[in-house]
């Protein structure tokens, strides 16, 4: 099969730092090429793939300080994509929905993973207006605002079973917080859930400019007390010791988080999570198994001795049921078939093959 990946273009595919997006669609690249398929990926020119690469920027635009707008290499890119959508069979789009116009007469060789929070009233008369366009979500929860849009399936992430070697015995002492420094995200509750238990924290999270005042006011002044460690933006092979040496991640998100990476990739090393019950995370953790899901920090501050005591072993057997990128690419080129197979006709949901109780939550 002859695919076309579309990335975005805030960061190569894979990111050097922070960027879950296109961590997958790396991911889901390498697989769709070790699979046999001809793919071509669209993203910046300083993206590393097994695949065909077309540069769409010079670099990352977020790493780029001479870029101030983005939405120029986007058009750039998409006019690319246009003139040789002829040669794929499939053209599978990560960047929201800025090709909805122009590539809406050839819906039926397209799909669009949805990446971000769908609950912007903004965004329903725009799938409305585009109901031809078929989407993929990447959490059932994420689908809640636009449930009428066009889901033809929903397809949880997955990342390489041996990009993170497991760690049974940690020896850190601590428990982790990754990802964005954000209200949202909950970094104040990491440091309260922590500090009322005496455990050390460490915080290993990037600061987007717009979440610099939130970062300077409020996270800032409680790093001054012991037992709070900022490390800031790491890199993968960082991140690997980060989280397998951590006794639990601590995901005290207060939005309706559509996913959630990280959680999988701290499974992956052997490490529960203790997270709050929005978006994604029910989806995402077992309760007993994987970590434990609360709703307050007292129950937090509860359970976190009950995450740490949790078998390793156990959490790094359900990653790999669940969350490999060898099931995340099977389930995707799954849907292009089926797509195909049908070109002039987009069912609102696909119900064969998705019964298999690897897509249990679909």
């Amino acid at each position: 099969m002859k695919i076309a990946q579309i990335a975005p273009l805030m960061e190569s595919v894979p990111p050097r730092l922070y960027g879950g997006t296109e961590r997958i669609v790396s991911y889901l690249t390498e697989e769709l090429v070790r699979l046999g398929h001809e793919v071509t990926l669209f993203a910046s020119a300083d993206s590393i793939t097994a695949a065909e690469l077309v540069g769409c920027a010079s670099k990352a635009l977020r790493l780029d300080g001479n870029v101030r707008d983005p939405i120029p290499y986007y058009l750039l890119m998409l006019n690319r994509v246009r003139q040789l959508a002829e040669d794929f069979d499939i053209l599978h789009f990560h960047i929201d929905q800025f090709h909805f116009p122009l590539f809406a007469q050839m819906a039926d060789r397209t799909v669009t993973t949805l990446h971000g929070r769908q609950d912007s009233p903004d965004l329903k008369p725009l799938y409305l207006g585009f109901g031809e366009m078929p989407l993929v979500s990447i959490s059932n929860d994420q689908r809640r605002p636009i449930a009428n849009a066009n889901f033809v399936a929903t397809i949880h992430h997955g990342i390489p079973t041996n990009l993170y070697k497991p760690v049974y015995n940690p020896r850190g002492g601590y428990v982790a917080f990754l990802g964005r420094i954000s209200p949202e995200k909950g970094p104040e509750r990491a440091i309260h859930i922590a500090r009322a238990l005496g455990i050390p924290l460490k915080i290993a999270a990037k600061v987007d400019k717009f979440d610099e005042s939130y970062f300077r006011e409020k996270i800032a002044p409680l790093l001054s007390d012991p037992g709070v460690e900022f490390i800031g933006e790491i890199n993968e092979r960082t991140k690997s010791e980060f989280l397998s040496q951590a006794q639990a991640l601590l995901f005290p998100i207060d939005w309706p988080e559509p996913f959630g990476l990280v959680m999988i990739e701290a499974m992956a090393c052997g490490t529960p999570v203790l997270a709050f019950r929005q978006g994604s995370v029910s989806e995402i953790v077992d309760q007993g198994v994987t970590g434990a899901i609360v709703e307050t920090m007292d129950e937090a501050v509860r359970m976190l001795p009950q995450v740490i005591a949790l078998d390793r072993r156990a959490v790094r057997r359900r990653f790999e049921q669940r969350f490999s990128s060898a099931r995340m690419a099977t389930d995707y080129v799954a849907l292009y078939r089926s797509l195909l197979e049908r070109p002039f006709i987009l069912e609102r949901e696909m119900t064969v093959p998705w019964s298999r109780p690897v897509l249990e939550t679909v």
